[in-house]
């Protein structure tokens, strides 16, 4: 027979292993769920540049399906 001292030894040292890798692993899936979390909040002169930038496609749009 096989030394079952040595097995259980072996067992018992990957055990540890998986234990490590699981809290490791755990501890990752907790921060992620916080990541960006709340509202970004823009400036009124990025709001504004947005908007116009939106215009100018629209008018483009526009203008192209008139001809």
């Amino acid at each position: 027979m096989t030394d079952l001292g040595a097995v259980l030894a072996q067992l018992k040292a990957e055990r540890d292993k998986l234990d490590r890798a699981i809290a490791a692993l755990s501890g990752l899936g907790g921060t992620s769920s916080k990541a960006g979390g709340g509202k970004r909040k823009l400036s009124a002169a990025a709001r504004a540049k947005i908007a116009a930038a939106q215009r100018a496609r629209w008018a483009k749009f526009k203008a192209a399906k008139k001809r």
